[in-house]
């Protein structure tokens, strides 16, 4: 099977000085640059525990003068939380400062908790999404800007600043029924996708027909349909599963925390440990680590992994190690066998 990697960190805090935390990342990002990795997501969070990014593009422009090749891709802006025309030009002045590596990953927020911060009724989030959706990408691909809506107006706002890539840097979405899948589809988007395979495969499924229908013709290469886990890879196959574990287990607190305070319910995912978690984790030797990416994949029908080295209270070493055996072990199993010429 041939697939590409990305990496995927929501920078959740640790039981260490946030800077040393900051420090880590950046040093696992210059790895996964190095190793031919093709994108780094990372996630935006507010006042959570669950992520020490809440803008990614300050993260994002620090990472992108330590590395050459890796692309970087928001998953996703929480666009409910910013002025839409602010917002566009950031993405440009990223698509420039990387020299057009960066992609963008669109969203309204999935936690009412956290908009809420901001004043954002999250029943309300869908239609403010969908307003400042408008005004991102007309900011982006237009000379000048005017839109009336009801949550956004402006008047002949002049767009100096132009992306890097035209007519605008990649797309991204994580959408959470087929209407997004299908709004994703039309619109040549990549997708993101968090959920267990037996919900994930309809989703993606239903992409890749409507995708097929809109832009087969057209001689472009299908976008990325990613699914993702958590890895740790070890020789030591117990060693491997312990120490993801307890990885987990802190990310997972850091998830969860906002829930537990404001919902009187525990997340469904509590059951059953790490393992029981929807297949969030993947651990074990390297064939171990190939056999269950490779199935999970599969299961999914999707084109591209996002695997997460980086995550609890995991010390940058264990990351760093793990990484290291991912590289040399698992990746080359899912890269094209060079073609072999007539003699």
């Amino acid at each position: 099977m041939e697939l590409e990697f990305g990496a995927v960190d929501h920078i959740d805090q640790q039981n260490r000085p946030i800077h040393e935390t900051f420090d880590s990342r950046l040093k696992l990002i210059q790895a996964y640059d190095k190793a031919g990795f093709y994108a780094f997501h990372v996630t935006e969070h507010h006042f959570t525990p669950l992520g020490l990014s809440p803008s990614p593009n300050v993260f994002l422009a620090a990472a992108s003068r330590i590395t050459e090749r890796l692309r970087f891709a928001t998953l996703v802006y929480i666009m409910t939380a910013y002025h839409p025309l602010r917002l566009a030009e950031e993405i440009c002045m990223m698509d420039h400062l990387t020299h057009g590596r960066f992609e963008i990953g669109l969203g309204r927020g999935v936690s009412p908790f956290e908009i809420g911060y901001f004043n954002i009724d999250h029943l309300q989030s869908r239609a403010i999404f969908r307003e400042a959706w408008d005004v991102v990408l007309a900011a982006l691909t237009k000379d000048n800007v005017s839109y009336e809506g009801k949550y956004f107006q402006c008047r002949e706002v002049p767009i100096v600043l132009k992306p890097y890539q035209l007519p605008h840097p990649p797309l991204w979405q994580a959408p959470g029924n087929a209407e997004g899948v299908a709004n994703g589809a039309r619109l040549n988007m990549n997708l993101g996708f968090n959920r267990p395979a037996n919900l994930t495969k309809p989703m993606t499924d239903l992409y890749k027909k409507l995708w097929t229908e809109t832009h087969g013709a057209s001689g472009k290469k299908m976008p990325k349909l990613s699914v993702g886990a958590h890895l740790y890879v070890d020789h030591n196959e117990q060693r491997a599963k312990e120490r993801a574990e307890f990885g987990y287990e802190g990310w997972y607190r850091s998830f969860a925390h906002p829930w537990r305070k404001f919902v009187p319910m525990v997340p469904a995912q509590d059951q059953g440990g790490a393992f029981g978690r929807q297949r969030l984790v993947i651990a074990g030797t390297p064939a171990q680590v190939r056999e269950q990416i490779e199935k999970l994949v599969a299961d999914c029908g999707a084109n591209y992994f996002l695997a997460r080295f980086a995550y609890g209270d995991l010390p940058y070493e264990e990351s760093a190690a793990s990484l290291g055996l991912f590289v040399e072990e698992v990746m080359p199993h899912f890269r094209a066998a060079p073609s072999r010429q007539a003699v």
